[in-house]
Order: C-alpha cells, then structure tokens, then sequence
C-alpha cells in the first residue's frame, strides 16, 4: 500500500495543484490526508487536490513521488479510478 502524489500541474484558484491518491484504500487516503493536515474538501471522489507548498511536505510524510501517467495507472490498477462518466454522474 502506498500514497502517490503527481507533480503540481494543474492551476486553480491562483495556484497550481497536485493529485493525492492511494493504491490500494480511501480509508488509508483519508487518514493520511487527515493526519497532514489536507482537509476533506479537497476531495474528489478517488483522490485529493493539494496545492504545490504541501508538495514537499506530504512526500517528506511518507506519499511518493511519481509522474501523473504511473500515478493514474496505478490509480486504475487499483480498482478506486473513478471515470469521467461515473464522475459526470455525480454532479
């Protein structure tokens, strides 16, 4: 089981964002988020936004580095990916 977390690539709100995610468990996701303090609000369904100052913290905190291709592929491998269809379907 491990956290992964992408570069931060992805800008919103006047700052660029990373992906946070879990290989194997939300549950793990969401005490790892919790316990670094990354709130529940940056969640979206299978992973967490996290802007580029809590890089280097959250990798320091045990998440590992991996380029955004191995991290969805071990997201999809995971079973938790969820697709833009069924995220579609949420809203």
């Amino acid at each position: 089981m491990a956290i992964l977390i992408d570069d931060a690539r992805w800008p919103a709100h006047g700052r660029l964002w990373a992906h946070l995610v879990s290989d194997s468990d939300l549950d793990e996701l969401h005490a790892f988020a919790a316990a670094n303090g990354i709130p529940r609000r940056g969640f979206d369904l299978d992973h967490y936004d996290v802007p580029e100052e809590a890089h280097a913290r959250l990798v320091a905190a045990g998440a590992q580095h991996v380029e955004g291709r191995e991290l969805v592929r071990r997201l999809i491998a995971s079973g938790l990916r969820v697709t833009g269809k069924a995220r579609r379907a949420q809203s």
